[in-house]
């Protein structure tokens, strides 16, 4: 059993699915120093939900990465794949409160189904983007019957009732978003990520959550599914994303964008720990920094607001 921690938290909370690139080692390090300046216990969660894509070789190879670069991490790494039960609990939570639904939607069924506009929840006139319209809400007791002789398996489903919720994040300051119906489980029996985030951050005692913007859309569940549970809401900080020199976010195609690459061109853990600072404003361009000594100059609202451009010399050539 893994100890439940007792002070505020920080964390960094990847998926152990392949070797960290640049810019999930730069959000690390953001999230790292948040915690480390205001004095925060740091943990780090494996989100390995998917026991097929996940891998405990690539979990190795991402703690090693972080450990490469000067961060640490206090107590175990905990991994949600160990979590079932817990989120099991509160997804019964949320059916005894009348607030779940089975879906048995098929991919292809929720794609036709959010390309029709006019069944897109909204409030006040507002439509939430991409939004799941809600065809299984209304099933009646036979229709589940002939859905379940017919073989498929249901997900579970938050009922949201469209509720819009107000989120101010640190750094981009009030967000608001009409949440959708969103799956707590999926049809094979895995927990949702909005559902085990929510759990854990609140059980691991997470005060602040430092991830990639990209995340921000995401936000208004997981607040929802807090309120619904009775759990806490942590600050949220949504840092700017890494992209290559075509504006998309970063990957393997860009070029050395993970550690074991940038070793390849000579460039070593202490050296990318330097381009990483140098990126957020923490170090001069070339000057050699530990983690430790960027806990001092850490100022989260002073880092910069666009995306960090992957250097020249690192892109790869087309």
């Amino acid at each position: 059993m893994v100890p439940v921690p007792t002070l505020p938290t920080g964390r960094f909370a990847p998926s152990p699915t392949g070797e960290l690139h640049l810019g999930n080692l730069r959000t690390a390090l953001l999230a790292w120093l948040s915690a480390r300046s205001h004095g925060r216990a740091f943990i780090v969660r494996m989100e390995d939900l998917d026991r097929v894509t996940s891998s405990p070789l690539h979990e190795r190879d991402q703690l090693g990465a972080l450990e490469a670069l000067g961060i640490d991490w206090d107590g175990e790494v905990i991994r949600q794949s160990d979590r079932f039960a817990i989120y099991d609990d509160a997804i019964a939570t949320l059916a005894a409160a009348d607030r779940t639904y089975e879906c048995f939607c098929t991919r292809r069924e929720i794609r036709e189904a959010i390309s029709a506009p006019h069944d897109a929840p909204t409030v006040s006139g507002l439509v939430a983007d991409g939004a799941y319209p809600g065809t299984c809400r209304r099933l009646t007791a036979r229709q589940v019957g002939e859905l379940r002789a017919e073989g498929r398996r249901p997900a579970i489903r938050l009922r949201a009732e469209s509720t819009l919720v107000r989120v101010v994040d640190e750094l981009h300051g009030p967000v608001s978003g009409i949440v959708d119906d969103v799956v707590l489980r999926r049809n094979d029996g895995v927990p949702a990520y909005n559902l085990a985030v929510v759990v854990d951050d609140a059980a691991q005692v997470v005060a602040e959550v430092v991830r990639g913007d990209d995340l921000l859309s995401s936000t208004p569940r997981q607040v929802l599914l807090q309120q619904l549970l009775g759990l806490p809401t942590p600050a949220y900080a949504h840092v700017p994303l890494v992209l290559g020199a075509d504006g998309v976010r970063l990957a393997k195609r860009h070029g050395a964008v993970t550690l074991t690459q940038l070793g390849q061109i000579g460039i070593d853990g202490a050296a990318t720990l330097g381009l990483l600072a140098a990126s957020a404003g923490l170090a001069e361009p070339g000057e050699k920094v530990s983690a430790q000594e960027l806990v001092g100059r850490f100022d989260l609202h002073a880092i910069p607001s666009e995306p960090w451009v992957l250097p020249a010399n690192l892109q790869r050539s087309e």
